[in-house]
């Protein structure tokens, strides 16, 4: 499978004049060394060097890793396994209620808005196919917003027996000490015991955990006896995990392919390895980041997603590089907008205001809907019927062109990512494609990409408030 995902930084490189970026190539070339190098390490077991810990590498080999496994033996495959626990849920229940925080949600939720239909949980069941409406909770701790989830499932049924009415519960977590996660596990836990009765197989038939291969939830879940849990594996943190259990088991359950999802992003890391400067995006696309940041002193990225779908993707990418390389007061910070609707109110700043920050369109070419039209009509008091005809890709592609027209009237730098359609396979490409070029800029910073110190220091003085 070759990738189907473009970079290109032609208007971006008008910006440089003569500027020449040999050495952030030749440096980068070393990271991309490093990085492999890391790899085989992690693989080896041998003793990693204290300021390489945790050396969490093992997600750039694990998208191939899981082909090799679900080619040779599909049914007892992990992804097999992923599948046949979807499609259990999928027959018994119109309703998932997935519990996790960070990266045990960032990606499910990506995976949600960017393949499913805008309006899934709104759809009756017959036209979504069989797949149950989604919802996603465990992600903070606003009362309001949990206490609405728990009335939501308790008024839209009471009775076991009828599909419409049924629901289960996956908690995401690795170690299974994350407050938030924890707190809402409990919640609706109780809440789906309540439902079905707290001695009946459905209260652990209808919870499938997915968390470590130790820790708390892991303790719980053996205690309850859930029949199925999906193990997170070691070397692989949380914002990496999106192709482990953590992204898959949902994506399965969304009705989503993701033996296809694991093609893209396996092909998009062979791209990676053997890929010369050029012709090469995750290379290419860290390179061209680097350098403004570091030589144009542009350290703010802007993923502007033109589209709605793909706003949570975007997200979750900000968590990606936010958590990784917001190290030893380091770090680019990310920024997701969604256009054209942000161009009527962040688009001025971008333009005309401080030149800190370098654009990357994140662009799908063709939708994945019937192409909708304006129409003509017989009141033309809007000054409609001159486009009468046109579709709505069409005024998308105009405004994208007229956007970045704009801004290099200004001398502002973009650059665009293009996506020809966007189905499980190329997401899978864009999601290895941005953690891979977040781990290699960690390795050309000499930031360890891995662990998030940061993170763990608000969670420890959190327990010790309420503990006080």
């Amino acid at each position: 499978m070759t990738i189907s995902v473009k970079y290109d930084s032609t208007a971006a490189k008008k910006v440089w004049g003569d500027y020449d970026p040999s050495a952030v190539i030749e440096k980068m070339l070393a990271a991309r060394t490093e990085l492999f190098a890391d790899v085989d390490l992690f693989n080896s077991g041998g003793d990693v060097p204290p300021k390489k810990q945790p050396l969490d590498a093992g997600f750039i080999e694990w998208p191939q890793k899981l082909l090799f496994e679900y080619q040779a033996d599909q049914e007892n495959s992990l992804v097999g396994q992923i599948i046949d626990a979807a499609e259990m849920l999928q027959e018994e229940v119109d309703r998932v209620v997935f519990l996790g925080i960070g990266g045990s949600y960032m990606g499910a939720r990506a995976c949600f808005e960017a393949l499913c239909h805008p309006h899934h949980n709104e759809m009756p069941a017959d036209y979504r196919d069989g797949v149950p409406r989604i919802s996603f909770q465990g992600h903070n701790v606003d009362n309001d917003a949990t206490a609405g989830a728990l009335e939501m499932l308790e008024i839209l049924g009471d009775d076991p027996a009828q599909f419409d009415d049924r629901w289960a519960l996956v908690p995401i977590s690795k170690s299974g000490g994350t407050l938030e996660t924890a707190v809402a596990f409990r919640l609706f836990r109780e809440a789906l015991e309540d439902f079905y009765g707290e001695d009946s197989d459905e209260a652990t038939e209808f919870v499938i955990p997915v968390t470590g291969e130790s820790g708390k939830l892991r303790d719980l879940a053996d205690e309850a006896e859930y029949p199925v849990t999906f193990p997170i594996p070691d070397g692989i943190g949380g914002r990496f995990s999106v192709l482990t259990a953590v992204g898959l088991l949902p994506a399965a359950i969304m009705g989503l392919d993701i033996v296809k999802m694991l093609e893209g992003a396996a092909a998009m890391t062979r791209k990676f390895k053997s890929g010369q400067p050029g012709d090469n995006p995750v290379f290419d696309y860290t390179v061209v980041c680097k350098a403004f940041e570091d030589d144009f002193n542009m350290p703010i990225r802007l993923l502007s997603t033109w589209g709605l779908r793909m706003e949570a993707f975007g997200f979750w990418n900000d968590q990606l590089l936010s958590e990784s390389l917001g190290k030893d007061e380091r770090g680019a910070t990310p920024l997701t907008v969604v256009n054209t609707r942000d161009l009527h109110s962040r688009g001025q700043q971008h333009q005309e205001g401080q030149r800190d920050k370098l654009i990357t369109n994140l662009i799908i070419e063709r939708p994945q809907t019937d192409v909708v039209q304006i129409p003509e009509s017989d009141r033309d008091q809007d000054n409609l019927n001159r486009f009468a005809g046109k579709t709505m890709s069409e005024v998308m592609s105009a405004a994208i062109q007229g956007t970045n027209q704009a801004y290099a009237d200004e001398n502002r730098p973009t650059t665009d990512l293009i996506v020809p359609e966007l189905d499980e396979g190329t997401l899978g490409e864009l999601f290895q494609f941005f953690m891979l070029s977040t781990v290699l800029e960690g390795r050309y910073m000499g930031v360890n990409p891995y662990g998030q110190p940061g993170v763990e220091a608000y969670k420890n003085n959190m327990t010790r408030i309420l503990e006080s």
